[in-house]
């Protein structure tokens, strides 16, 4: 079996390592990431496999703090007559009482990296080009190993990134990656791996598996996070609750159903979170507005038309279906609501629990209360906000994701509520109901369905 490719990730104390490994790896508890210097103080290691083989492993590392002191010590180690090459020179300064004391933390960088394939060297590309930067890399260098610097920061308006350019070419350093740990640019990851790739040629085939298998994860993170927004809309659009028409009994359904609502929608941010590996107190939704809710008769739905054996397309099924409520009367009923009373009499014990009932309440004044669809269309702009954020997140990131939705375009709101049409026909779909059944067929394929009609573009 291949080994795996080792790396060391170094550089200064405070910029970024262990937050880039908490990235790479998608591990909020990875280390510890704080503003104060040296907050690492030993080196950790973290694995990336696929299919079970480890391909990758990652060392976080102390900061260095003080490589001119340290480069001076490197330079008079060396006995009159002799010429030790790096690694020489490197091994007698770790087999000496300064390793163990003065410069404690240099020697734990220097030994992983001296065990390892190569190194990432993270820089925060909002510092000048330093001297201490130089004399680091200075020092790195002994260790003869490949070195990919890493420009952590790079998007922030006092990054220097050209000065570092121009230093690091001057070092001999041509290759370079801009990596953000904080929020990583797309595709950041395989232009990284991509550019190790370059450095290390006979462990391109496991980068490039590592790649693709990231690529594989991310659509299938996408795919998922969709999924559960469906399903949100679909709990939500298929929710109703039967109130009689007297005002103090509106209102109090009213905000029971805004309270399922708003913790139905903290059960979906809570299972995107854990879907990207984040924590719960990684995203903060906004209140949901208290409306009024949608006072509808989806009696006439066409969908529950459809389900009784009505053709939408008859005279008076039409009319119906339109929510017309023909002036006709026929024995105290509309024509439409005669309609539907027959098609219940003519169907079967289940047409007659499902539907029986709410005519029954419709004929007796109650009135049915469903999600309006301007909540519809705000919780799936919300969620898929974010979806985006946490596809564009970094793992180290501190602040919360603050959701507080927006506009979606004509297109997307005809496409989502297109969908949702059917599901305001079921309200033996959503889990926010007495007496759902979830596990139909049919429903899943509505949630794929709504799942189809959300973008994350």
């Amino acid at each position: 079996m291949t080994s795996p490719l080792t790396l060391a990730v170094v550089g200064h104390t405070n910029v970024g390592k262990t937050s880039l490994l908490r990235t790479l790896t998608r591990d909020v508890g990875f280390g510890e990431v704080s503003h104060r210097p040296s907050t690492t103080r030993h080196v950790e290691g973290a694995r990336l496999s696929v299919d079970g083989q480890a391909l990758l492993e990652l060392y976080d590392t102390p900061g260095l703090e003080d490589a001119i002191a340290l480069l001076d010590y490197l330079e008079q180690l060396e006995r009159p007559g002799e010429r030790l090459d790096g690694p020489a020179k490197l091994r007698r300064f770790l087999a000496s009482s300064e390793a163990r004391q003065r410069f404690e933390q240099e020697a734990k960088v220097l030994r992983q990296l001296l065990a390892s394939d190569a190194g990432l060297y993270l820089i925060d590309a909002r510092e000048p080009v330093l001297a201490k930067y130089r004399d680091e890399l200075a020092v790195l260098a002994s260790c003869c190993k490949p070195l990919l610097p890493v420009l952590n920061f790079a998007a922030a308006g006092s990054a220097q990134v050209e000065s570092w350019r121009s230093a690091l070419a001057r070092l001999g350093l041509h290759a370079l990656v801009r990596f953000d740990t904080v929020a990583p640019p797309q595709d950041g990851e395989r232009l990284l791996y991509d550019s190790l790739a370059l450095l290390l040629e006979n462990y391109r085939p496991q980068l490039q598996r590592l790649i693709a298998d990231l690529h594989a994860q991310a659509l299938a993170r996408q795919h998922s996070g969709r999924q559960l927004i469906g399903e949100l809309l679909l709990d939500c659009a298929a929710c109703r609750r039967r109130v009689s028409s007297q005002p103090s009994q509106e209102q109090a359904a009213i905000q029971a159903l805004h309270d399922a609502v708003r913790r139905r929608e903290q059960t979906c941010v809570e299972a995107l979170l854990r879907l990207y590996a984040f924590r719960r107190e990684d995203a903060a939704s906004a209140e949901l507005p208290l409306l009024d809710g949608r006072w509808g008769d989806d009696l006439f739905n066409p969908e529950t038309l459809k389900q009784l054996g009505i053709k939408v397309g008859s005279g008076v099924a039409a009319g119906a279906a339109a929510g017309a409520g023909v002036d006709l009367l026929v024995g105290g009923l509309s024509l439409g609501a005669a309609t539907l009373l027959g098609a219940i009499a003519g169907g079967g014990l289940q047409t007659a629990r499902s539907y029986g009932a709410r005519l029954l309440g419709k004929l007796k004044g109650q009135r049915e209360l469903t999600v309006d669809d301007g909540v519809l269309q705000l919780l799936a702009v919300r969620q898929q906000q974010l979806l985006r954020a946490l596809g564009q997140r970094g793992h180290a990131a501190q602040q919360a994701i603050a959701l507080k939705g927006g506009a979606a375009s004509p297109e997307q709101n005809a496409a989502l509520l297109a969908a949702l049409r059917k599901a305001r026909a079921h309200p033996e779909w959503s889990s926010l109901n007495p007496h759902a059944t979830l596990a139909q067929a049919e429903r899943q394929a509505q949630i794929e369905a709504l799942a189809g009609a959300l973008t994350t573009a």
